[in-house]
């Protein structure tokens, strides 16, 4: 096959997505479900550590509704890099489709083949399950009270750099070409739910970040089509900004406070939360929701963090993350005592604990123990 090929390949297979977005599920209505599957994954690395964290707090603090078969916390296995490159899928088919027998996922984090590590080109999983879940928006609050800031952002999850990372084309020794992909379809149904937060929390502002200068076709069709949404909701203030002055404005304290919602692109948004999160106090404090219409999947932000299990101290892992993610998870579910309950625990185990995740301190069993107690 030759390069024009695979490039004539890539446009038919995106072709068929937009039309399958156009016919996706609507969001389930979990107060009016008898039973809710929430399916638990380790992933690798210090991920089986903070998850055993989790689910041990998940099993106190829903006990009734478990009891009662409300709620399943489910295990999903096999979501290893070990059984991934076993199997050459990047996510297995067996354990796709037990995922897909759930309600919801909580996910620890899992580990993706870098070039020149020696691993076979596997994907990402999390491009694959948010591909395959259709979970096209990524959402991550970062709040700082002490600056006033109280951010959330709305990253396309399913498009974007990300969506055909593993299918650029190597014209010949001296030239490879990787693909950006920017759909009506996927770029609304972002902006809406972006729109949509903004005016059930108060109208908040909306910032749209891109680099529409530059990337003229997709990241300029990107802006126009928020802005194009932006028109249903005349009462919300609306800017936009390129994504390298973003960047510097989330860390001037003298106009960061002046932003509330953000819409971003795959990539931007990728980039862009994780320096918002460290400003929170690193990405092993922040949490993200996966959502999309059948299915949400929650996780932590960080990765897999295999040097600290080459080390020997995987166990001073931090689960807060993980926990963040799950509050968000309940919220989404319309347990919002249940999360609130949780994030006071969490937020108590953060000034109380010292987790600076290199060998010092305190241990995920510690952190463990200090919210049991305090749920």
């Amino acid at each position: 096959m030759t390069y024009i090929e695979d490039f004539a390949k890539i446009i038919e297979e995106q072709l068929v997505r937009v039309e399958r977005m156009k016919n996706a599920q609507d969001a389930p209505d979990f107060a009016a479900m008898d039973k809710i599957v929430i399916g638990t994954i380790d992933g690798d690395g210090i991920g089986p550590i903070i998850m055993d964290s989790c689910r041990a707090i998940l099993e106190k603090l829903l006990a009734d509704e478990i009891a009662s078969g409300r709620i399943e916390l489910r295990r999903i296995d096999g979501l290893t890099i070990e059984n991934r490159i076993a199997k050459m899928e990047t996510v297995p088919a067996d354990v796709l489709a037990a995922i897909k027998e759930c309600d919801l996922l909580l996910k620890g984090p899992t580990t993706t083949p870098g070039k020149g590590d020696g691993r076979p080109n596997l994907e990402s999983a999390n491009v694959t399950l948010r591909r395959e879940l259709d979970l096209f928006a990524n959402v991550r609050p970062v709040v700082i009270p002490e600056k006033n800031i109280d951010w959330i952002f709305y990253r396309e999850n399913t498009e974007g750099e990300y969506a055909l990372g593993s299918k650029g084309v190597e014209i010949n020794d001296d030239l490879s070409i990787d693909f950006k992909v920017t759909t009506t379809a996927g770029t609304v149904r972002l902006a809406r739910a972006a729109f949509e937060y903004a005016k059930n929390n108060g109208n908040k502002k909306v910032s749209i970040i891109t680099k529409a200068n530059i990337m003229k076709k997709t990241d300029g069709k990107f802006l126009d089509l928020c802005r194009q949404v932006a028109e249903e909701y005349p009462e919300i203030e609306v800017d936009d900004w390129y994504v390298d002055i973003m960047a510097a404005n989330l860390i001037d304290d003298k106009i960061n406070s002046n932003f509330n919602v953000f819409i971003l692109p795959n990539l931007y948004g990728d980039i862009i939360t994780d320096e918002a999160a460290q400003m929170q106090g690193g990405v092993g404090t922040a949490g993200s929701a996966n959502i999309g219409g059948r299915y949400a999947m929650f996780e932590a932000i960080h990765g897999s963090a295999p040097r600290m299990v080459e080390d020997g101290i995987a166990e001073y892992a931090n689960p807060a993350s993980l926990c963040r993610a799950a509050i968000m998870m309940l919220r989404h579910m319309g347990l919002a005592s249940k999360a609130e309950v949780l994030e006071s625990a969490v937020d108590g185990a953060a000034v109380d604990l010292f987790m600076p995740g290199d060998g010092r301190g305190n241990t995920a069993y510690d952190f463990t123990d200090y919210v049991l107690a305090h749920i």
